[in-house]
């Protein structure tokens, strides 16, 4: 684009989930069960360690030789599914970290660029809203050069670890261990602490196989709920059940997607089982996943054949306005809000639900799309650009913006909508520009967040931001085409004139309507009418 404008991304339908999971309650478990579940999760979890740890002493030489041999040595202290499923969970878990140097590396030269860029300014300098300007006091520039400082040997560290190979990696989570250092300002004792940190650690998650019998050899899950599990070989005396395995006294059953999973169960396909315990409030929970087939790309032109809806994310809500198949917003803006305050749990099912009453509205107004921004603030939460700005940096950081695409995308999926991505440059800018106050009546106020809602729809249809493009000075007719990009070419009348409507000219009274109450007479002295009635007279006849 011209003016200094960044080129813009085309809309795209974004991919449908690629898998599920599902979640129940262990219920009904013996004392008994609970400490086999101990012990054996115990036993795993320090097999695992010991396994990551030889991975991460292997580096960027690990191949597919040294992965065997690790198996190899992990059998006869599980077993051969047990090995396999702590070998591969091992691997990705040293894939991830790897993942997360690198987006540390990439942040901290983003940092360190940016520190060089404003240490060349002269103090005082002002910058753009790209980019920020210099620094403002001499004391802040200081500061800043030593940090700079301070970030290029760190930079240093993490490169050379990152080329020969090293990750950094705690099996419990590395929240949960600097925890320990910080009880009292956690509210938490040691002892309750050790029980979350043993639980974190433990191994009990087994992966697929298709053809086997309910889909799983190592934890079984049969269509009437019994759970049953194959035990280490080191704990095959605490077996129950023929063939080393221990069966549970509870049964489980899946509320959400239960008949789906009953169809794979019933047919032998492969389901991965995870089981893990719930320290604070004491219960047990089996978690059920499986691949799903990716649903068919729906084409664009497709998605959009009934409207769109725009969806602005905000701090505290979703704004969203319906668009017709011309780009013009159709009834009322909606606003679902969420708090994103409190604990994990409560702010994930605030996001559900206001996903939820989004989804429901939009099938309810028979549109097959929704259009979203494709949000990413990663360069946006430097401290290094916005510095100063605490307010803004913690409201960037607070939008949960990965996660509310990956559930809307299942969510829509599942009811048979389509998620449009969209770029989300100048949204809020042009849509506050053309279209708020356009839109504002005395009966409805028309937020910046809805505008820009309408922008974004507007965008996943192709069409430009702006309300209506001007016709050439010269010709102010259809001589270069329709002046207003409401409407397309194939529009039935769009080139014709307003029919004329019968009835009076009034917006209040319908055009069919019937006078029901006669005209009232006028107050004023010259208004007010006279009942005097003029006579002409007879002409005279004369001779």
């Amino acid at each position: 684009m011209d003016g200094g404008l960044r080129k813009l991304a085309a809309p795209c339908v974004a991919p449908g989930p690629s898998g599920v999971a599902i979640r129940t309650r262990l219920k009904q478990l013996t004392a008994v069960d609970e400490e086999v579940l101990r012990r054996v999760g115990a036993h795993l979890g320090t097999l695992a360690c010991r396994d990551l740890k030889t991975r991460c002493h292997g580096g960027l030489e690990h191949d597919a030789q040294a992965w065997a041999v690790r198996k190899r040595e992990l059998t006869p202290l599980a077993s051969a599914r047990w090995a396999g499923a702590l070998t591969k969970a091992t691997h990705e878990q040293w894939a991830l970290a790897r993942r997360g140097a690198l987006a540390h590396l990439q942040n901290l030269q983003a940092g360190v660029r940016m520190l060089r860029h404003r240490l060349a300014l002269p103090l005082g300098s002002k910058g753009s809203k790209r980019a920020p300007g210099g620094y403002r006091s001499r004391r802040e520039w200081h500061a800043k050069a030593r940090r700079l400082h301070v970030l290029e040997d760190r930079l240093a560290r993490e490169r050379a670890a990152w080329e020969a190979g090293r990750v950094h990696v705690v099996r419990g989570g590395k929240r949960l261990a600097r925890m320990r250092h910080q009880l009292p300002a956690a509210r938490v004792t040691e002892d309750q602490w050790r029980a979350r940190w043993e639980a974190a650690r433990w191994f009990l998650r087994a992966d697929g196989e298709s053809g086997k019998q309910y889909g799983n050899e190592t934890i079984r899950i049969s269509p009437d709920g019994e759970v049953s599990l194959k035990l280490p070989v080191p704990l095959s005396n605490l077996a129950n059940a023929p063939h080393g395995r221990y069966v549970l006294t509870g049964r489980i059953r899946f509320a959400h997607r239960g008949p789906e999973w009953a169809d794979r169960v019933a047919v032998n396909r492969a389901i991965a089982y995870r089981i893990h315990h719930d320290v604070q409030r004491g219960r047990w929970y089996v978690t059920a996943s499986w691949q799903t087939p990716a649903s068919p790309a729906v084409p664009l032109a497709a998605a959009l054949g009934q409207g769109v809806i725009g969806v602005d994310l905000n701090a505290d809500h979703l704004a969203a306005w319906r668009l017709d198949v011309h780009g013009n917003p159709t009834g009322s803006p909606r606003r679902f809000s969420y708090d994103l305050s409190g604990t994990t749990q409560h702010r994930d099912a605030q996001l559900r639900h206001a996903l939820t009453r989004l989804l429901h509205w939009a099938r309810t107004c028979g549109v097959r799309a929704i259009a979203v921004e494709d949000l990413d603030f990663t360069t946006e939460k430097t401290r290094e650009k916005h510095g100063g700005r605490k307010r803004f940096r913690r409201l960037v950081s607070g939008l949960p913006t990965g996660r509310l695409r990956a559930r809307l995308v299942s969510m829509a999926d599942a009811m048979g909508l389509t998620v449009i991505a969209v770029d989300p440059a100048y949204t809020s800018k042009w849509g506050a520009q053309h279209w708020q106050k356009p839109l504002a009546s005395k009966n409805r106020r028309t937020t910046r967040h809805d505008a820009a809602s309408i922008a974004i729809g507007r965008r996943a249809q192709g069409h430009p931001l702006r309300r209506r493009t001007t016709p050439p000075r010269a010709h102010r007719s259809d001589v270069h085409g329709h002046r207003i990009v409401q409407a397309g070419g194939d529009a039935p009348g769009r080139e014709e004139t307003r029919p004329r409507l019968p009835g009076p000219r009034t917006r209040s009274v319908p055009p069919d309507a019937e006078r029901t109450r006669a005209t009232r007479t006028p107050n004023t002295v010259r208004g007010v009418r006279s009942e005097r009635k003029w006579v002409q007279d007879p002409l005279l006849l004369t001779d």
